[in-house]
């Protein structure tokens, strides 16, 4: 047999199986299964269908006498090829509406995704994760200040307050001019704008050959902007966590905490982290990734499920998601995950 060859009989049995999983996280018995369906089966024609899906690797049973449960493969199966979701009440729209939109006042981009993040915690009873790029933050001041003969200070203040200095290479021979032309180009450019759209601009403005500097302050632009916009994988910008705690509810065994406690160590170290705004950047919508399918969570067995948010230019510039059990209720979860991150767009255009 193989995933292709299951019949409507062992379709439905399976999908009797994983929901009553995702429900409860207990084994299932071969009785419960046959009450259970709609068709008429008994529980010895149930046994062995339950032992062929077992030999194609969507069931296992923890113990010798217990039930069977879905293996990593058996959820992906059922997202994939039988996950029925539906979409979000009304209801359920205007509340996430009224906590986000309202977090917009404060004109502060931190507290709109901080605020996504806290909602779908409480509203999923997992964890919120929000993760931004640092440099997409919109800046308000720029300046270059010369350091060695061929070093620059670059200080860039945003509009929250936040201060980020680094320290670029500068071309040889450059005139003290080419640092302050850059500096009041850039500022006269830069006010509400992120570094994306001032580099964007730039080669725009280069490749149109209109460029209002010469090829030296040029060069310190391109320089400083490369440098502090930059390297994604060594600072994974900013990451935002709510409702941990739920993770730590359910647990039936101290090797449940221990996987717990491991990923949590993840996200405080932000190791990998950077890795699921290159998951949300292979496509649009919602990516769901269960268990070691996420090198990130593949010791704490937890799924995610993430999409993209983006600017007013439709470039992705974070992510944001639930994190929880493998028995995430994702018929509930993705049409959330999917509407919030919609949101976020429309509020950060």
């Amino acid at each position: 047999m193989s995933l292709s060859d299951l019949d409507k009989r062992s379709r439905e049995i399976f999908r009797s199986i994983v929901e009553s999983y995702l429900e409860t996280g207990d084994p299932v018995g071969s009785r419960n299964v046959s009450r259970n369906l709609a068709m008429s089966l008994s529980p010895a024609s149930v046994r062995n269908v339950m032992s062929d899906l077992e030999h194609l690797g969507l069931l296992h049973s923890p113990h010798t006498s217990a039930g069977r449960l879905p293996t990593e493969i058996g959820l992906r199966f059922f997202v994939d090829a039988l996950l029925e979701v539906g979409d979000l009440t009304e209801e359920e729209r205007r509340q996430i509406d009224i906590q986000v939109r309202a977090s917009n006042e404060a004109n502060s981009t931190e507290q709109v995704l901080t605020e996504a993040s806290q909602m779908l915690s409480g509203l999923t009873m997992g964890a919120g994760v929000v993760l931004t790029h640092k440099n997409d933050t919109r800046l308000k001041h720029i300046e270059f200040v010369r350091i060695e003969p061929q070093k620059a200070l670059v200080i860039l203040v945003s509009e929250d307050g936040s201060v980020e200095n680094r320290v670029v290479e500068l071309p040889s021979n450059l005139p003290s001019s080419a640092l302050i032309e850059a500096t009041n180009y850039l500022n006269a450019q830069i006010q509400g704008r992120t570094l994306s759209d001032i580099k964007t601009e730039l080669e725009q403005v280069r490749d149109a050959d209109q460029a209002e500097l010469d090829q030296l302050s040029q060069k310190v632009i391109n320089a400083g902007l490369a440098v502090w916009g930059g390297d994604s994988a060594s600072d994974p910008g900013t990451l935002i966590v709510r409702g941990r705690s739920n993770l730590l509810t359910d647990l039936d065994a101290v090797e449940d905490l221990e996987r717990i406690r491991l990923l949590f160590d993840d996200l405080e170290n932000k190791r990998d982290l950077i890795q699921l705004l290159g998951l949300a950047e292979n496509g649009d919508g919602v990516r769901i990734f269960i268990g070691s399918e996420n090198n990130l969570f593949s010791l704490s067995g937890s799924s995610l499920v993430i999409s993209p948010y983006r600017d007013s230019n439709q470039r992705i510039v974070g992510v944001l998601g639930v994190i929880g059990p493998t028995r995430l209720n994702y018929a509930r979860v993705i049409p959330m995950v999917d509407y919030t991150a919609r949101l976020v767009s429309k509020i950060l255009k």
